[in-house]
């Protein structure tokens, strides 16, 4: 008797490519201390956050379905850091880290330095 072995499935990959004026944002979520050492449970944090903390990791583009990438239109540079209100984007439903913004809900960039260029 012969067993025959199924092959897995190869894995797929999705690609978003944000339309219009939108970008697509992965949350950054910050430490679950406070400022004490404690651990905050789960959702305690965000429970009080009004702005969630980003990276944009794509950009809409002028031509989106060519191989080649086309010209960032939405205004935010791809591998920004920005906050948006907590109740606004769409989420993606394969991944709660990611969110569909419109550049409209971005609230502001955000730059980071050391604290020796804080000067």
């Amino acid at each position: 008797m012969s067993e025959t072995k199924s092959k897995p499935k190869p894995r797929s990959h999705r690609l978003i490519l944000p339309l219009g004026l939108r970008v697509l944002v992965k949350v950054l979520r910050d430490d679950d201390r406070t400022d004490a050492g404690l651990y905050l449970p789960e959702g305690a944090k965000e429970k009080h956050n009004e702005a969630h903390y980003g990276e944009v990791i794509e950009v809409a583009r002028d031509k989106p379905t060519t191989s080649e990438p086309g010209e960032n239109v939405s205004g935010v540079p791809n591998g920004s850091r920005v906050l948006f209100k907590k109740d606004t984007g769409v989420r993606v439903p394969w991944d709660d880290e990611l969110r569909l913004l419109d550049v409209k809900d971005i609230l502001a960039t955000v730059e980071e330095h050391s604290d020796d260029d804080a000067h």
